[in-house]
């Protein structure tokens, strides 16, 4: 079968798994991660490049979604939103720690259950990188984990509201109060455009993002931290997208272009990595049993009740900032769509990438020094 064909095959067939509703709950992209898995297991693997790919194309929309609003939303709640971010992932990586220590399952598939449980794409990236030779291990794990990792978390921000019984009319209302009092306005038509649609700022916001995700920084220990293909693009993507304008050019996007990237990007990479993925899961699952499956949603739901309790009750975010900084916390994209459609606003986008970067940097260290410590 040919690569193109395959790509696309497994796409269809995991939006149509995704798109199954169960009491009104559905797995949206996440049943594209389904697909390639069995797709992967009967031997259907894409190139890597079609991962990569993805990704950039994700994590740059993101900052451009996020970029307009970011700087003045982080400012103001920076303190709450770092704590936030490092508190989640440091949770999750103890866990995750303390289960390969008791279990004693392979470290790298215990940091791909810890990136699968958090929905963390990059995370994946640097798990992969980390683990080397056994980086096919931390795919396993994080295709394990994954589906748990979206669906809990999905659940969660549209379960949280009902049970605070919240007025989501005076939530939307509050939060989009706070947000528009930090907004500037700018007049991007006197500026000089390359193209009308914005394929111009993306691309240098990945040409960017790339060159400075390549910038190592070592650590103790004989670790090393760069931002890669998942943090550079995203970084980049949000200075882009808050300025709007480099001197006299645009680079502003258009937001129905910036949701089609964002939607394709996720879909090539659940692709790419559960094709991988899928190559050794049965295998793994036999010689570990159904128990990781248990391991997986331990790692999620721990940092996410603690994050949340955090958020809420102790630094007193609102409920949509508090909700946007936990998704950015754990990186999930389904839950971030999830939210928007349940704010009826895309500004919420701004709680999720002020936790995200600093959640991006934890989970990289975290993959790191747990292999480090433990192993392969």
């Amino acid at each position: 079968m040919s690569i193109i064909l395959s790509i696309f095959l497994i796409g269809f067939l995991g939006y149509m798994i995704g798109g199954i509703k169960v009491h009104s709950m559905e797995l949206g992209t996440a049943g594209v991660l389904l697909a390639a898995l069995v797709f992967g297991h009967y031997g259907i693997v894409v190139p890597d490049i079609v991962r990569e790919m993805g990704l950039v194309f994700f994590v740059t929309s993101i900052g451009f979604v996020a970029g307009p609003n970011f700087f003045r939303n982080f400012k103001q709640n920076a303190g709450s939103y770092m704590l936030i971010g490092v508190f989640m992932i440091i949770s999750s990586a103890l866990t995750c720690s303390l289960i390969i220590k008791l279990s004693g399952i392979s470290p790298s598939l215990g940091v791909g259950l810890l990136t699968g449980a958090l929905t963390s794409t990059p995370g994946l990236a640097a798990a992969i990188e980390a683990a080397g030779d056994y980086g096919y291990l931390a795919s396993i794990g994080y295709g394990i984990a994954y589906p748990f990792g979206v669906i809990s978390i999905v659940i969660f921000v549209q379960l949280i509201p009902k049970l605070l019984k919240a007025d989501m009319t005076k939530e939307r209302r509050l939060f989009k109060a706070a947000i528009d009092n930090a907004k500037t306005k700018s007049d991007l038509r006197s500026l000089y455009s390359f193209d009308s649609s914005g394929f111009y700022a993306v691309c240098m916001a990945v040409v960017l993002g790339i060159l400075l995700g390549k910038v190592t920084i070592p650590l103790p220990g004989g670790a090393r931290f760069s931002l890669g293909n998942s943090g550079g693009p995203l970084i980049t993507g949000l200075i882009l997208g808050h300025f709007g304008h480099i001197g006299p050019v645009n680079v502003s996007v258009k937001k129905t272009v910036l949701e089609t990237f964002r939607e394709l990007g996720l879909m090539l990479f659940l692709i790419g990595a559960g094709t991988k993925a899928g190559q050794g899961f049965v295998e793994v699952l036999k010689q570990y049993g159904l128990i990781l499956f248990l391991y997986g949603a331990i790692m999620k739901i721990i940092p996410l009740l603690l994050g949340f309790y955090l958020s809420y009750k102790m630094l007193h975010l609102g409920l949509l900032n508090s909700l946007g900084a936990i998704t950015g916390a754990i990186t999930s994209t389904p839950a971030l769509g999830v939210l928007i459609d349940l704010a009826e606003t895309d500004d919420v986008a701004s709680s999720y990438a002020a936790t995200y970067p600093l959640a991006l940097v934890s989970v990289v260290l975290a993959s790191q020094f747990i292999i480090i410590l433990f192993g392969n």
